[in-house]
């Protein structure tokens, strides 16, 4: 996957974050210019931290800010590295290599593209034991863009209070707020438990991964404590810079983000009729900038991605994230509305 930000090509469908922000769609940069290269703190921005708060539904000293969502996941999986973590695949390749790193037996649960890629609450459940300490789910699902229900994670909670007592449940929300034309944004699961700690990012549905702010959310006060003095220990604060930023972006975010929800919602209907009698199957997601397809039984898939790889096209494969490669990651939300288009027309030819 590195090759995701080490090397580029014309028609990028394997990335997948909304459309990119730039400096200047959040600050005049010479405001910047009396701005404090000090130490921030280790528990971030107080400000960033107080917003972000206030949208999951929590108080702001149940909030860490980190380096993107992935050191939160690093932290979490750090924490609980003595037992064994239950990871529903596909999924996010660090939500399972981390755990693994760092010398946790890892239990995949593997959801399937016949259905949906729903989760399957009776298949976590069988997989937990008294030695699990971490559940990973995600909601929308990297790769899929499929979110789980209420039920579905209440099921999970209930089944974790029964069979793994010192479980804590991660709850992946970096694409919640990835929503399509007018639909709402889900409410976060932060409040669901307190067996819960969420994890997001600016990186996807507000398209600034380069700030590199991301946090969790802790209702647990001794586990907090432990996490945030983890980071400590590791990288000590985030870039104020950068958490200056976030905070300007996420006061924005009722007029940033409802652009972004109909440019993804238009890119969703674009690629729905793109693929209308194609040799692919496809799983409609329900949010993120981003979904799977399956080319037709019989495709050749490694000439299928040479065709790509020569029309300068790329996507995600499957094993990327846990799956097979006839399963591919196509993402609806980076490029630009005529490069979108031309790299359909591509994937089209590539098709067949």
């Amino acid at each position: 996957m590195a090759t995701l930000v080490d090397s580029t090509v014309r028609y990028d469908l394997a990335e997948s974050t909304s459309p990119p922000l730039r400096l200047g769609d959040l600050v005049d940069p010479a405001e910047l210019r009396d701005l404090s290269l000090s130490y921030g703190t280790s528990r971030g921005n107080d400000g960033l931290r107080a917003l972000v708060a206030d949208d999951a539904g929590v108080a702001a000293d149940q909030v860490l800010i980190t380096v993107g969502a992935v050191e939160a996941m690093f932290l979490l999986a750090q924490d609980r590295s003595a037992g064994r973590a239950v990871v529903v695949t596909p999924c996010f390749p660090p939500a399972r290599s981390v755990p693994e790193a760092l010398g946790a037996g890892v239990d995949t649960v593997a959801l399937r593209f016949d259905e949906g890629y729903r989760l399957d609450v009776a298949a976590v459940a069988a997989a937990l034991t008294p030695e699990t300490t971490l559940v990973s789910l995600a909601s929308p699902q990297n790769p899929s863009g499929v979110a789980m229900t209420t039920d579905e994670l209440d099921g999970v909670l209930a089944a974790v209070d029964l069979h793994a007592p010192d479980a804590v449940v991660l709850v992946d929300e970096t694409y919640r707020e990835a929503t399509y034309g007018d639909a709402p944004v889900p409410a976060s699961a932060a409040t669901r438990s307190a067996r819960v700690v969420t994890c997001s990012s600016l990186s996807k549905a507000h398209g600034a991964p380069g700030l590199r702010v991301g946090w969790l959310t802790c209702t647990d006060p001794g586990l907090y404590e432990r996490l945030r003095n983890a980071k400590f220990v590791s990288t000590i604060a985030c870039s104020g810079t950068d958490e200056h930023l976030a905070a300007r972006l996420l006061r924005r975010r009722g007029e940033i983000l409802p652009p972004r929800a109909a440019r993804l919602g238009a890119a969703l209907a674009e690629l729905a009729n793109a693929l209308g009698g194609r040799p692919v199957e496809w799983v409609r997601p329900d949010g993120g900038a981003l979904c799977c397809l399956r080319l037709a039984p019989g495709h050749d898939v490694p000439a299928f991605y040479a065709r790509l790889a020569a029309a300068d096209v790329r996507v995600a494969p499957g094993s990327w994230f846990g799956e097979s490669d006839p399963v591919f990651r196509l993402g609806f939300g980076h490029l630009a509305p005529a490069d979108f288009s031309a790299a359909l027309d591509r994937l089209a030819d590539a098709l067949g």
